[in-house]
């Protein structure tokens, strides 16, 4: 286990839990919550051993409340010499992430801890998680974490959510597709173990090289997307995994991975 406090890093089999801890917080970022978020991340992908990311929050009060309030002054405070924030750089690494990840939600998820899940994968909530886009009431707008949700959600929803800045529950994020899965909160690690399960036993490289192209034709037209595809399932057929993987389905035995 390594952390810097605010983020904990824990290497749980083959997957790495990236915790947000500062429950006296609620979870919120600051500029350490940021920094150790992204080092998971980089951990995770320089670790061939870590097939999935699980990012998640300290407690059962929130995953992540959104940006340290409390002192407002450094959490809306900018380089103007510089193009990008560091937020936005934690958005980017998240999408260009090769390796599949998991929001564990807990507990209130609000503004910035919107960003959070949108980046993730896949999420699994509680039951009685609330959910909300306020930045309007504190004179501020969900600038970025509209890139990821316009993707994710309705319209119509975000225009609510964002203009309003109104929660809402966990059954109406599952609806919107914000979730995979609601559950009650005793039965939250069991469901998050499951679906890891349900990733650690496939092909590594087919992930790996799956999340990649779903990446790059998220922006191409139909024809641009089925061309880049099939060059890509050319490809993939020439790796050990492939290999290996018809050959287990051939021989009716689970397939051993070699990860290449």
């Amino acid at each position: 286990m390594t952390d810097n406090n605010s983020v904990i890093l824990e290497k749980r089999g083959q997957a790495l839990w990236i915790i947000i801890n500062r429950p006296e917080k609620r979870n919120a970022l600051n500029a350490d919550v940021i920094a150790g978020i992204a080092r998971g991340y980089r951990d995770a992908h320089d670790d061939k051993g870590i097939r999935v990311i699980v990012l998640t929050g300290t407690g059962d009060k929130a995953f992540c409340a959104g940006a340290d309030l409390q002192n407002s002054g450094a959490a809306f405070a900018m380089d103007f010499s510089r193009p990008n924030v560091d937020y936005a750089d934690l958005l980017r690494l998240s999408q260009n992430a090769t390796k599949p990840s998991i929001a564990r939600v807990g507990g209130v998820c609000m503004a910035g801890g919107m960003g959070l899940l949108c980046m993730t994968d896949m999420a699994v909530a509680a039951d009685h998680v609330m959910f909300g886009l306020p930045e309007v009431k504190v004179g501020v707008f969900p600038m970025q974490v509209m890139a990821l949700l316009q993707s994710i959600a309705p319209r119509r929803l975000i225009n609510e959510w964002a203009l309003t800045g109104e929660p809402f529950d966990a059954r109406t994020a599952h609806t919107a597709g914000l979730l995979n899965y609601v559950v009650p909160s005793t039965d939250l690690d069991a469901k998050v173990d499951w679906l890891i399960g349900r990733i650690v036993d496939k092909s590594p490289t087919a992930i790996r090289r799956g999340k990649y192209a779903m990446r790059a034709i998220a922006s191409m037209s139909f024809d641009e997307g089925i061309a880049y595809t099939e060059s890509q399932i050319a490809l993939l057929a020439l790796t050990e995994d492939a290999k290996e993987g018809l050959k287990a389905f051939s021989e009716k035995r689970k397939p051993s991975w070699p990860g290449k």
